[in-house]
């Protein structure tokens, strides 16, 4: 067997590689130069052939090549005629196919590595290269080093396309939009960890038969004589079509809480790349440990969902719409392993710590940031004042409240 890469040195210097989000590119802090994804890949592949070719050749067998099927991300509806309806959800028969989520590491196991958290029993692997030393979950600063063993690999990675710095940058972005953030927050607080971890998520393809029965109303009010006579019009209408999934994502981590990793979402599916270890320099990644039948059963409520409100999106035209029945039923196709970008931040303020993330390739940001609650009693009081003020002057009639408005105009 050739020699196996357990890091990735620089072509002209021999000095280590890292990704840079930025670039895109491979590049070396000794000597500054900097390589593609496939310049890298090329380089050592035929470094292993030459390794190859010298090596007895008696007792030896070619190496297998993995290989990652090329796959279309399409997006769309149908609508058709609406049968009759039922008010549960079919059972579903048929199961995901998992038959591309994934395949052995087989030798590139031997240049990753990994790292246990004995603390919240997060289990990361990086490239051989990259040093871990502070858990990106809960701050432990002890992991406990050893080899990659078990696991999948990815099908494929969207690469980290914002560095370091633009990740702190839009934090205080996040910061400032926050009009109740105490005044404090953002002098006295530290950032006292940022890491770009790639995070595992499994990615649905299939579509959904739904037939939807919706109740719907229109309101109008007119005069006849002294009276004011509201009418309401009732309507039954009903939707059914067949919808598309591509890609429905899934976190596929139990440190990641699902409502933080769907804050982020979405993740523009075009950047998605073969997976490569090349990406890795530089980052964590973790290992799922969140297996495919579980997270099929949050596809499936998240298809159901997407699909009752693609249906209720085509009923336009009324006043008030209300979901009465609908059956759902999910025709389940394949189903990918990949890595997805995410920059993760910690900040500590008045003895307490806060947990941010932020989408390595949109920059999406999102995280919880305490409330002064002096802040938020002095804006309910003036909100109160103005709507007092209002009030007063619509007492007052539309004459006298038109000159008391022109006359503080004029002040």
């Amino acid at each position: 067997m050739p020699d196996q890469v357990v890091n990735y040195q620089c072509p002209a210097c021999t000095g280590p590689l890292h990704f840079a989000s930025g670039s895109g590119q491979l590049e070396c802090e000794y000597c500054g130069s900097s390589f593609s994804v496939e310049e890298v890949e090329s380089f050592y592949a035929e470094k292993a052939r030459r390794a190859a070719e010298a090596a007895p050749k008696a007792g030896k067998s070619e190496g297998a090549t993995d290989t990652v099927e090329e796959t279309q991300i399409p997006a769309g509806t149908e609508s058709g005629a609406g049968g009759p309806l039922a008010e549960k959800e079919e059972p579903e028969s048929s199961s995901w196919d998992s038959s591309e989520a994934g395949a052995e590491w087989g030798a590139d196991a031997e240049s990753m590595r990994s790292y246990s958290c004995p603390s919240c029993g997060a289990e990361l692997m990086c490239e051989a290269t990259t040093a871990a030393t502070q858990c990106p979950y809960c701050g432990n600063p002890t992991i406990v080093p050893g080899q990659l063993s078990g696991g999948m690999k990815p099908n494929y990675v969207i690469p980290f396309k914002l560095d370091k710095n633009s990740a702190i940058d839009a934090l205080k972005k996040h910061f400032g939009r926050h009009l109740f953030l105490p005044g404090s927050f953002k002098s006295q607080s530290q950032l006292k960890k940022i890491q770009g971890i790639y995070v595992p998520f499994w990615l649905f393809d299939g579509s959904a038969e739904a037939e939807c029965s919706f109740h719907a109303s229109n309101v109008s009010t007119y005069r006849e004589g002294d009276y004011r006579v509201t009418r309401t019009a009732h309507y039954d209408v009903e939707r059914g079509g067949t919808v598309s999934f591509a890609m429905v994502p899934t976190d596929a981590s139990k440190k990641m809480p699902d409502d933080l990793m769907d804050s982020l979402e979405p993740f523009d599916y075009k950047g998605l790349k073969a997976f490569s270890m090349a990406y890795l320099p530089g980052y964590l990644a973790d290992k799922y440990d969140v297996s495919l039948k579980e997270s099929s059963e949050r596809a499936d409520s998240r298809c159901r969902s997407s699909a009752k409100e693609l249906m209720r999106r085509d009923v336009t035209g009324y006043g008030s719409v209300s979901l009465r029945s609908a059956r759902v039923s999910i025709n389940r196709g394949k189903v990918h392993y990949a890595l997805l970008p995410v920059w993760m931040l910690k900040v500590k303020w008045a003895n307490q710590e806060y947990t941010f993330a932020m989408n390595g390739q949109t920059g999406k940001m999102v995280g919880n940031l305490p409330v002064s609650e002096a802040r938020f009693r002095g804006f309910v009081a003036a909100l109160g004042l103005v709507l007092a003020v209002l009030f007063y002057l619509l007492r007052l009639g539309p004459g006298i409240a038109w000159l008391i408005v022109s006359m503080l105009q004029e002040i």
